[in-house]
């Protein structure tokens, strides 16, 4: 069969045969995969730079921890599994969430991944409650533009993103977006318009996908002064702008403050079963509805290479159809 590998020393998948993959566990179905998203995760386990994987061997690994396929009675499911970029593989039967017939390919490959980087911060870190103000720190991105809708959704009162490209933050209005703060202004004029709208109306909840020099700002825009405070709840899921940062202790002993992560090994089991028994299948009606709005763009798989350090436009995500 053709698949998407990744070989040791090399920057990019090539596009290569392999052997279709078997079954060794009763949990496991073997199924036709139909599309999976190109996401920053599979990129970091592809290469071992993400904490969860180490380097491949010297046979290579196949790309692609998820995706849209077919079950052996042709039932179309979103499944999680391993080397998914591939026209067969095994995923796990308790890891698997029917798609709505309303619903394309792309879509239902490329929202899984936005929905945990967004849903599960905002529900089981944050714990979203109606009226709340949530700031999304890197905001114009895939993910970034998920969180923003499922925000509004869950009864955000209000909405700040933060983020570099001016088209895709001017857009994010038309996703629910309430204020819009450009990160390539100087730090701080940045920090001042923070500063002000914590003051107006005191940000609850910051998911942040950037970390870095932008979480340093934020934080410094919500020190306290001694006076009462209101409980902050602010959760790092990626670092697409550095890994460390600098953090005062007057920041922690000044604010009321939870400062949490939200990603592989941070939440217990029994909310990953509610990911796939009710948030995964709710967000896919969603979108099914035209409720939450996606941004995707199709390549055949014999063009992995060609896109694999490429960006998606407008914010968008490249979903590799097999």
């Amino acid at each position: 069969m053709k698949a998407a590998i990744m070989y040791q020393n090399r920057a990019v998948p090539a596009y290569a045969d392999v052997p279709a993959p078997v079954t060794t566990q009763d949990d496991e179905l073997l199924v036709t995969v139909k599309a999976v998203a190109i996401k920053h995760y599979d990129k970091g386990r592809a290469s071992g730079k993400h904490y969860s994987a180490d380097a491949p061997g010297e046979n290579g690994r196949i790309v692609g921890g998820d995706g849209v396929c077919l079950l052996p009675d042709g039932t179309r499911v979103y499944g999680m599994g391993n080397g998914m970029m591939a026209e067969k593989a095994v995923i796990n039967k308790h890891r698997m969430v029917p798609i709505p017939a309303g619903l394309d390919d792309a879509t239902a490959a490329a929202l899984p991944n936005a929905v945990i980087g967004s849903a599960m911060g905002l529900k089981y870190k944050a714990a979203i409650q109606p009226g709340d103000v949530v700031l999304v720190n890197g905001a114009t991105g895939f993910t970034g533009s998920v969180a923003v809708q499922l925000a509004k959704y869950y009864g955000a009162g209000k909405v700040i993103v933060t983020g570099r490209n001016k088209q895709s933050l001017d857009a994010l209005s038309t996703l629910g977006a309430d204020i819009a703060i450009s990160l390539l202004q100087e730090e701080q004029e940045i920090k001042k318009q923070l500063k002000t709208i914590h003051t107006a109306t005191p940000v609850d909840i910051v998911i942040d996908y950037l970390w870095g020099r932008s979480a340093e700002i934020i934080l410094d825009s919500i020190r306290g002064d001694g006076t009462f405070t209101n409980r902050i709840r602010y959760v790092s899921v990626g670092s697409m702008a550095g890994d460390l940062i600098q953090l005062s202790s007057a920041i922690l002993r000044s604010v009321n403050i939870q400062l949490t992560g939200s990603g592989l090994g941070s939440w217990p089991v029994e909310q990953v079963a509610l990911l796939f028994s009710e948030i995964l299948p709710e967000t896919f009606q969603l979108a099914a509805d035209g409720k939450l709005v996606t941004n995707t763009a199709a390549i055949p798989l014999q063009h992995i290479s060609s896109i694999w350090d490429s960006t998606a436009p407008d914010g968008g995500r490249f979903v590799v159809i097999i």
